[in-house]
């Protein structure tokens, strides 16, 4: 259960942890390493396969193609990825402050810029992943590696990478041992690596616009959820700006969390 950071559209101080970041103390694997049943994963790639035959036959009918990210381009989708329905060809959206694609991330390419995102100190205070360039690899890998239930990207804003973000299934992390989760609750971790975007407003609104991505892109998921840190209240304010409500507090192993929901049901409304 990682962190983020953003800033609120209010422009009050930046925000650094928009989810839960792992404490020092924490099992970080505990969220990877987890096994599902089975007949679980079956269901889980009967669904997926059912959505990639949907897809090809969109493409086949003449669909536009998918643009480019400027000078970051998508990877091929990995392993396991159908947990979360291809993030990986989710394709670029146009949002309030420009165009933007997450573009899942390759180590090779993208572990210096995340790793020098994770020692400012502003970050570091709620990611706990500050250090050599292997504490960053380390915490990339272990979720490259895994089953696909949490796909770390890049947030690439007019052709330029500015954020980092993870796209989970928070109803198969330790996160829903905590509060009442549900099929396909998909969890999101953000935080904004230039410190001249924070403090305006970015936060709040990429918030938004991938909260409706994952709405979109997802079908079958009914709720986006975060855990940003409680004492850090800019985070809270940036989530509620962005249509999430809060449900409850929640004790996590490695903090108080707020639960931020952002209801399918009530998008157009909040």
């Amino acid at each position: 259960m990682p962190p983020t950071d953003a800033s609120t559209d209010a422009g009050t101080a930046p925000i650094t942890s928009l989810s839960s970041a792992p404490g020092p103390d924490a099992d970080s694997q505990d969220t990877l390493d987890l096994r599902l049943p089975d007949e679980l994963v079956a269901l889980f790639a009967e669904e997926a396969e059912a959505a990639r035959g949907a897809e090809r036959a969109a493409e086949h009918g003449g669909g536009e193609g998918t643009a480019k990210p400027g000078p970051v381009t998508p990877t091929v989708t990995p392993t396991g990825d159908d947990l979360l329905d291809g993030v990986a060809g989710w394709g670029p959206i146009a949002s309030p402050v420009g165009p933007f694609h997450l573009v899942p991330v390759r180590i090779d390419r993208d572990l210096t810029l995340i790793s020098r995102w994770m020692n400012d100190p502003a970050v570091a205070a709620f990611w706990k992943l500050a250090g050599p360039e292997t504490v960053a690899e380390d915490h990339l890998r272990a979720q490259l590696d895994g089953d696909g239930r949490s796909v770390p990207c890049l947030g690439v804003l007019d052709g330029t990478p500015m954020s980092y973000w993870e796209i989970y299934r928070a109803d198969l992390d330790p996160l829903a041992r905590h509060y009442p989760a549900r099929l396909h609750d998909t969890g999101i971790h953000l935080l904004i690596g230039p410190v001249a975007n924070r403090g305006r407003g970015l936060g709040s609104a990429l918030l938004r616009a991938v909260s409706d991505l994952v709405l979109d892109r997802r079908p079958s998921c009914t709720r986006v959820v975060a855990e940003p840190d409680l004492r850090n209240t800019p985070s809270v304010a940036a989530f509620l700006s962005a249509g999430f409500r809060f449900s409850a507090e929640i004790d996590l192993p490695d903090k108080r969390a707020a639960l931020m929901v952002r209801d399918r049901a009530l998008r157009d409304a909040l």
